[in-house]
C-alpha cells in the first residue's frame, strides 16, 4: 500500500511541476563541445522589443549565462542573438445547449441556442541562438513561445520565468 501511496505521490508531483504556460523547445549542434564555451556576448540587432521588455530580456538571459558559468567578454567564445516576435492569436469557442429546458411558467417550454464567440489577442515568443564565434555557426537554439504580449503586468512577470526556462535547456544534455 505504501508503494502505490509513493507513486501517486510522485506522479502527482511531477504533474504539478511540469506545468508551464509556455512552449519551450530546444536544438542543438551534436558536434559542438559546450564544455569549452566560457566567454560571450550578446548581440540585439533582431530584438524588437520596447526598452522596458528588452531591459527584462537581457537581465535575465545574462543572469541565465552567468548562473551556467560563461562570462562576457569583448572576444567571445560564443555570440548569442536574441530575437523576439508575436503572432495574433484567434481562440474559437462555443456553448451549447443542454436541449430542452424550462417547466412552464411565464416563458413555456423552450431549446437553448448555439453560441460561438471569439477571443483575439497577441502571443509573443523569444527565441536565443547561441553561435560559435570562431566557426560562426549555430550551436543551440532555444525558443520559447507563449506570453501574454498585451498584458504589462503579465509580461513583467513572464519574461523572467520563460527566459529561465529556455536556459534550463542549456548546456543540452546528450542522450
Amino acid at each position: 500500500m505504501k508503494k502505490y501511496i509513493f507513486i501517486l505521490l510522485a506522479s502527482a508531483t511531477l504533474g504539478l511541476t511540469s506545468c508551464s504556460p509556455f512552449q519551450i523547445r530546444s536544438d542543438y549542434a551534436e558536434t559542438a563541445n559546450f564544455n569549452s564555451y566560457k566567454t560571450y556576448k550578446i548581440r540585439i540587432d533582431d530584438l524588437k522589443l520596447n526598452d522596458i521588455d528588452k531591459d527584462r530580456v537581457l537581465n535575465e538571459l545574462s543572469r541565465q549565462l552567468q548562473s551556467k558559468g560563461l562570462q562576457s567578454g569583448e572576444n567571445p567564445d560564443l555570440i548569442i542573438n536574441v530575437k523576439a516576435n508575436h503572432k495574433k492569436i484567434t481562440d474559437i469557442n462555443s456553448s451549447s445547449p443542454y436541449g430542452m429546458w424550462g417547466w412552464g411558467g411565464p416563458f413555456g417550454w423552450g431549446v437553448g441556442m448555439n453560441r460561438t464567440w471569439t477571443t483575439n489577442y497577441n502571443e509573443g515568443a523569444l527565441i536565443v541562438d547561441l553561435i560559435d564565434a570562431k566557426s560562426n555557426k549555430l550551436v543551440w537554439q532555444g525558443i520559447g513561445s507563449g506570453i501574454s504580449v498585451d498584458s504589462p503586468k503579465a509580461k513583467q512577470r513572464q519574461i523572467p520565468e520563460i527566459m529561465a526556462e529556455i536556459m534550463k535547456n542549456y548546456p543540452p544534455q546528450r542522450k
